[in-house]
């Protein structure tokens, strides 16, 4: 009996976040910041050496099947085994190509105990972020350099605005997962540490040193720190 519960319980959260998810696509596709379409769809063509501008060319009509609107990438998670404690499932352009023109992209963040998304940015995207289980830390700074943050628990929701730089993080215990969705078939990610102190070629220490107000000995130490560390 218990068992029965649980598997029910299990379902209908199951179907709760498919039908939220559904609903922040739609949401989101009506103020996306990509080319509006001018068919039905355009299922990418990855394989295509045409040039790439603002999406990628369209696979003829007549091999584009069912498959190409459907995807399970998000069902699993990815492993969290590596220095940030994070694993991440992505459904953009690149592994869902029924995306394509369309404006949308989503992702799937797995976190183990003190797992962290380094401060970073989405140049080309808005972000929704839907909390599937745990508890997670969000928060983003305003250009006028207001920081604004809460800790997150299973069903709530946190709006990013496009390009302002925020941070994620596992605030909880044990794991945590969330689902991320964007009005962009390709958001961007920008890491701001290793944009700063993994650039190449590298920033020179000199003019890292006059921003942060530092010795240049400090920033040759946090240079050093970022070989392990997922790019």
């Amino acid at each position: 009996m218990a068992a029965a519960k649980f598997s029910i319980k299990t379902t209908s959260s199951f179907f709760l976040v498919l039908c939220l998810s559904t609903i922040l696509f739609f949401t989101l596709s009506c103020f996306s910041s990509d080319p509006d379409p001018l068919q039905d769809f355009c299922v990418a063509d990855l394989k295509s050496t045409t040039t790439v501008v603002n999406g990628f060319p369209c696979k003829p009509v007549s091999q584009v099947t069912s498959n190409d609107f459907f995807y399970s990438g998000l069902m699993n998670g990815s492993s969290t085994a590596n220095p940030l404690g994070i694993g991440i499932s992505p459904a953009d352009v690149n592994n869902f190509p029924g995306v394509n023109t369309l404006g949308l992209a989503a992702a799937r963040v797995d976190f183990a105990a003190g797992g962290y998304i380094p401060l970073h940015s989405h140049p080309r995207a808005s972000e929704i972020i839907y909390i599937i289980s745990g508890e997670i830390h969000i928060g983003f700074v305003s250009t006028t350099n207001v920081f604004y943050s809460k800790v997150l628990k299973s069903g709530e929701l946190s709006i990013i605005p496009r390009g302002l730089v925020h941070s994620v993080s596992n605030a909880g215990q044990g794991k945590a997962v969330m689902i991320a969705t964007f009005n962009s078939q390709q958001p961007g990610f920008a890491q701001i540490p290793s944009n700063l102190f993994a650039s190449n070629p590298t920033i020179p220490n000199e003019i890292l040193a006059k921003n942060f107000q530092v010795d240049v000995n400090v920033i040759a130490i946090i240079k050093s720190k970022f070989g392990n560390l997922i790019n």
